[in-house]
Parts: structure tokens; C-alpha cells; sequence
């Protein structure tokens, strides 16, 4: 079951990089970024932690190692993020909140409406709480090398 879930995670981040049209030589990195970032989202999932707060978390992970591959690479680090969230998007749950609107079940509707607000929220909070930190980290790096000339 989690080779299944490595397998096609990553597939599902290189194919997005194809269509996205990232440099063939990143096709490998962004589905290991992708990857990466579905494992933790499937084992905290797993170990019964809400959905919410473990797609917070994979997504900074997932900005995370994208920001050092955008630096190991020298490519932009959004060529990484986008495909790397992609196994994260709640697309799934947001078709079937449409689907339960058509159908008149208003009530299940909103509910499956809301999560999928909240998880796309959640990718979008851990996308920018690591860029944060990398510009906390950037800066403290730079002072403390001003300090020390």
C-alpha cells in the first residue's frame, strides 16, 4: 500500500510538471518534492492526526525542500511548489461537494465545501509559513555575518 502511494504521488507531481512545462532536467525533483509531501500528509493521516493540520504540514514540507532545490538547482522555486502540492489539492473532495449541490443536498454540500476551503487554506498557510520562515532565517543569517565583520 505505501509503495502504491510513493508510485503514483510521484507520477502525479512529474506528469503536472510536464504540463506545467517544467525544465525536463526538474522532472525528477519536482516528483520527489510531491512525493515527499504526500508521505507525510498519508503517515500523520494514518496516525489519526486531522486532515487539516496534516496537510498544513506536508505543505511546508513541501515549500520547504522546494526552496532548497530552487536554490541547489538555480531554477525558480515556484517550478517545485506547484507540482509538489499537487497530490495535496483537495480536487477529489471538491467534486463531490459540486456534485452533492446538483443533486439538491445542500447540507452535505456545505460540509464537504467547507473542508475543501480549509484544506486548500491549509496548503496555502504552510506554502507561505515556510517562506516566512526562510526570510526569518535568511535575515538572521545576514546580521549575523554583519556582526561579525
Amino acid at each position: 500500500m505505501m509503495f502504491a502511494q510513493l508510485i503514483t504521488s510521484f507520477i502525479a507531481s512529474a506528469a503536472f510538471g510536464v504540463i506545467f512545462n517544467v525544465p525536463k532536467n526538474s522532472l525528477f525533483q519536482c516528483g520527489c518534492v510531491g512525493m515527499l509531501g504526500w508521505i507525510l500528509y498519508f503517515f500523520l493521516v494514518k496516525n489519526e492526526i486531522n486532515s487539516i493540520m496534516a496537510t498544513l504540514a506536508a505543505a511546508f514540507i513541501v515549500a520547504v525542500i522546494s526552496q532548497y532545490f530552487a536554490k541547489r538547482y538555480k531554477t525558480p522555486i515556484t517550478i517545485f511548489n506547484v507540482s509538489g502540492i499537487i497530490p495535496l489539492v483537495p480536487g477529489g473532495l471538491s467534486y463531490d461537494a459540486m456534485k452533492h449541490f446538483v443533486v439538491n443536498d445542500f447540507n452535505v454540500a456545505v460540509q464537504l465545501a467547507a473542508k475543501a476551503f480549509m484544506l486548500a487554506g491549509a496548503i496555502a498557510m504552510g506554502l507561505i509559513f515556510a517562506e516566512v520562515m526562510n526570510q526569518l532565517v535568511t535575515k538572521y543569517n545576514r546580521r549575523k555575518i554583519r556582526l561579525r565583520s
